[in-house]
């Protein structure tokens, strides 16, 4: 499936930061059971790898399930190996993006300005990420979508939630990335499945 395929099964993307092997799959069980199926597991986390491979060999094609905050090209070789099969990057890094399609990876690469989109967009980038999102305003979105290719799906990460995702989705977003308002390191899979399910309702609500 394209990225947009999954955004549109949820466009919540779960950013499962200090998540640990032991908390993998009971976690992810809890998010898909929400609905929620596009899992990123950030490489800052304790044994990254271990948890994306946990979490991969568990959803298969219920969920597509990758890493965050991949810096090099041997990380990404490592989720690749891992069963990960999504590069998200806090930065515009065009030889990590080509390195995923080389991979068969989707790509969802971060990037602040528009030069930096349009580098990400020619080496073969899925989706975009504007981050910090906090930085910026769903207006800057709206702007950047006018000079876009027609149909980018751009997501914006950081302050999203239930409060904030309502202007973000009037401006263009086709998806967004929820942290710490969905995940916290020690939070239990019951925990996590209660957040998720409340925060579809009330963005589904708005």
């Amino acid at each position: 499936m394209t990225m947009r395929d999954w955004l549109a099964r949820c466009p919540l993307v779960a950013i499962l930061r200090g998540i640990t092997p032991e908390e993998a799959v009971p976690v992810a069980d809890a998010l898909l059971n929400a609905g929620i199926t596009i899992l990123e597991v950030p490489l800052n986390s304790p044994e990254p790898i271990e948890s994306i491979r946990r979490m991969a060999a568990h959803c298969g094609e219920r969920g597509l399930v990758g890493a965050g905050t991949v810096m090099t090209e041997t990380q990404l070789n490592q989720v690749a190996e891992a069963g990960g099969r999504l590069l998200v990057t806090p930065h515009a890094d065009v030889a990590l993006v080509r390195q995923a399609k080389r991979l068969g990876m989707l790509a969802a690469p971060g990037f602040f300005t528009p030069t930096e989109a349009f580098a990400l967009l020619a080496a073969g980038a899925d989706a975009v990420k504007l981050f910090p999102a906090e930085a910026a305003s769903p207006a800057v979105l709206k702007a950047l979508l006018a000079v876009l290719p027609k149909g980018t799906p751009v997501l914006p990460v950081g302050g999203m939630g239930a409060e904030t995702i309502p202007a973000w989705r009037a401006a263009g977003a086709v998806g967004f990335g929820i942290g710490s308002s969905l995940y916290k390191p020690g939070d239990s899979a019951e925990q996590v499945g209660a957040r998720a399910v409340a925060l579809r309702q009330a963005i589904a609500a708005r």
